[in-house]
């Protein structure tokens, strides 16, 4: 009995939080080790499928880089990054394409619908949804690596208005019909602010922003765009996490209310980030 108390807990815990944000829209940058391990990609699909079940209107960005590198693999071509991105040619962005918009987009809709919920694969060519162009890292040409121009939200927004889960596959194009491979951290923070995203929700292979690297219980849970800016500044953000932080600090700039990194590995880390009054990774706002 006790036990069944603690879950009605849980669930009165969590109702302020869904009348406050039902009809919201949350991006979620889907990607790390929850798009790999099958316990892990259950469990993310699970907490979308609620999400959407109670009111929520879901936008899905997901990565594939290790996918990409595998195939690129089988067909003798070897990955090579800079500063995180990976140079690539034109046969890479094609191969990029085919990964991205096939097999892993189609198989996020497949889990979506075996839960009974409607979801459609796109990538940002479709309906001109990620107008691109080539992106230049410290003078260094990466090929047909982009960044985003323009989002163009129709198609995103009439997806949602017929019920259905987008599944967006970060891939762009220009005026010259060039395909572009896009960074799936800034494809998600250009379509969360161009939506007026309630949240944005990077879901990464570490706890959150944390005060020291190497302790995961010196974990920020909240802070500001300035206060993200001084952590750069005196190096307490660092590394990887930079491109991260800057990707919140860029959707917040762009209109949304709050941008939460969280650790996939957790399971239902989007639960209990959104519907819990403690939260589990960290949240940046204004």
């Amino acid at each position: 009995m006790q036990h069944a108390i603690e879950k009605a807990e849980v669930l009165i815990e969590a109702l302020p939080y869904i009348r406050k944000f039902a009809g919201s829209t949350v991006v979620v940058k889907y990607g790390g080790s929850a798009m790999i391990d099958e316990h892990m990609k259950e469990s993310v699909i699970q907490d979308i499928v609620l999400m959407k079940r109670i009111g929520f209107n879901p936008v899905v960005v997901h990565g594939g880089g290790n996918a990409i590198s595998d195939q690129l693999k089988k067909v003798g071509k070897e990955s090579k990054f800079i500063s995180g991105l990976r140079i690539t040619d034109q046969e890479t962005a094609q191969i990029a394409e085919m990964v991205l918009s096939g097999s892993i987009g189609k198989a996020l809709v497949q889990a979506l619908q075996n839960h009974g919920i409607q979801a459609v694969s796109i990538n940002g060519k479709d309906g001109d949804t990620l107008v691109s162009r080539k992106k230049i890292s410290s003078g260094i040409d990466l090929g047909f690596v982009g960044e985003v121009v323009k989002v163009n939200t129709e198609l995103l927004t009439s997806l949602m208005k017929n019920d259905f889960v987008p599944v967006v596959a970060p891939v762009g194009t220009d005026a010259q019909g060039n395909t572009y491979n896009i960074n799936a951290d800034y494809a998600a923070s250009a379509i969360a602010g161009a939506l007026k995203a309630q949240k944005l929700v990077f879901l990464t292979d570490v706890e959150g922003i944390l005060m020291d690297k190497d302790n995961p219980d010196s974990i920020i849970r909240r802070l500001s765009v300035t206060q993200a800016e001084d952590f750069i500044s005196d190096g307490t953000i660092a590394g990887g996490m930079i491109p991260k932080a800057k990707c919140c600090m860029d959707g917040i700039n762009q209109g949304v209310e709050s941008v939460h990194i969280l650790d996939g590995r957790l399971p239902h880390s989007l639960l209990l980030e959104i519907f819990t009054n403690d939260g589990c990774g960290t949240m940046m706002t204004r």
